[in-house]
């Protein structure tokens, strides 16, 4: 059986956490909450994102607060992420990867439009069979979008699939299509809590590309 790879791209091939956490800090200035640090975002992240923030403040944002947040938090996360790096080892387990005549796409809820051009500026857009960002709402999570991707990679055994990200959503996305899950540390969530969906836990990119190709043989 060969292992095709479905990545994640936020908080696991693109190590972008610390420009989220300022980022979210400057959507919560707007309304004069008090800033967040890493380890209690990562406590209390989840999806849908009003979810979170209803977590952190005790009541769901009004539609308003919303807006300016939501608007914020996009203005100063797209100015930070110029600065942010691949995750270590990414550039090179992609190329190996992809030398040894191995498959992996890239699926991200991250819009579309930005997500192709970033990838693009790290020189890894060839490593991967397809490139597929959020072109709607994210509110519902990946799991849908996550049957398209498949769909679109043409026959593929959902057995033979393995998602790599650092969120809860990255597994339950899995689970939907019928696909395995590794969830690695360096992102959005504690430990702890990806631990909680009873997939493996690892500590590094390299970690996850072994599990994975365990998983499935």
């Amino acid at each position: 059986m060969s292992t095709h790879l479905v990545w994640d791209w936020n908080g696991t091939l693109f190590h972008d956490i610390d420009a989220v956490i300022e980022a979210t800090n400057a959507s919560f200035a707007e309304l004069g909450l008090p800033p967040i640090t890493l380890d209690r975002y990562r406590e209390l992240y989840c999806v849908p994102v009003p979810r979170f923030y209803e977590r952190l403040i005790g009541r769901l944002p009004s539609d308003a607060e919303w807006e300016v947040m939501d608007a914020t938090f996009h203005r100063y996360y797209w100015a930070l992420a110029d600065n942010c790096r691949l995750a270590e080892g990414a550039a090179d387990l992609l190329a190996t990867r992809r030398a040894a005549g191995l498959t992996q796409s890239l699926c991200s809820l991250a819009p579309h439009e930005q997500l192709v051009p970033i990838v693009a500026s790290h020189g890894i857009t060839e490593h991967f069979v397809r490139v597929d960002g959020r072109t709607g709402n994210s509110a519902a999570g990946k799991a849908a979008q996550m049957v398209r991707h498949l769909e679109s990679l043409g026959p593929l055994d959902p057995r033979e699939v393995v998602v790599i990200g650092d969120a809860l959503d990255d597994a339950a996305a899995a689970a939907h299509v019928g696909a395995h899950a590794v969830l690695y540390t360096g992102g959005s969530h504690s430990r702890a809590a990806l631990e909680s969906a009873g997939v493996p836990v690892v500590d590094s990119l390299a970690e996850a590309v072994e599990q994975a190709e365990r998983i499935v043989s």
